[in-house]
């Protein structure tokens, strides 16, 4: 597996980066870290808090700076934000850094993973599935632009993915 030291997970919300990504680092012998718990860390404040206070913008700033420093650091599986792919410096940071793998989720089993999650600013609407949908049109292909691997993971336990990338990979 090309880049081993560095694996950054990219998907959509309710793909499952958090989970499986514990599981790769485990299996991989390397650390684990989550961008959006390190910005929650760094700030005191959880990420709903951010954009209610900061807006979207804020938050995406906040983002850019961990991910410009997060992708430096070796021996690591870095699960990201849904929105991370937004911005060019994210894309060429994960890119240009280490081994990206997509998380893929149909906007399905997205709807069915983040139904009674209220820690998602984007999903606070009369609609989260239409907004599910709209992200998903947007952001898939900036994924797949820079994804070196690509996995589904519809109807399987983050433990499974986590079994079926370390198959694939190694």
């Amino acid at each position: 597996m090309p880049r081993l030291q560095r694996v950054f997970l990219v998907g959509p919300m309710g793909a499952g980066k958090t989970t499986i990504g514990k599981h790769l680092a485990r299996n991989l012998k390397l650390d684990f870290a989550d961008t959006d718990a390190e910005i929650e860390h760094r700030t005191g404040a959880d990420i709903p808090w951010i954009f209610d206070v900061e807006g979207e913008e804020g938050f995406r700033e906040r983002e850019q700076q961990v991910v410009e420093e997060m992708t430096q650091w070796d021996r690591l599986v870095l699960a990201t934000g849904g929105g991370v792919i937004l911005r060019p410096e994210n894309r060429r940071a994960l890119g240009g850094r280490g081994f990206v793998i997509y998380l893929h989720a149909t906007v399905d089993e997205q709807v069915r993973r983040t139904e009674r999650d209220r820690r998602r600013p984007l999903l606070q609407t009369g609609d989260p599935e239409a907004v599910l949908r709209d992200l998903m049109a947007l952001r898939d292909p900036l994924y797949r632009e820079i994804a070196d691997h690509i996995i589904e993971t519809d109807g399987c336990s983050p433990r499974v993915v986590a079994q079926r990338l370390l198959e694939e990979l190694t």
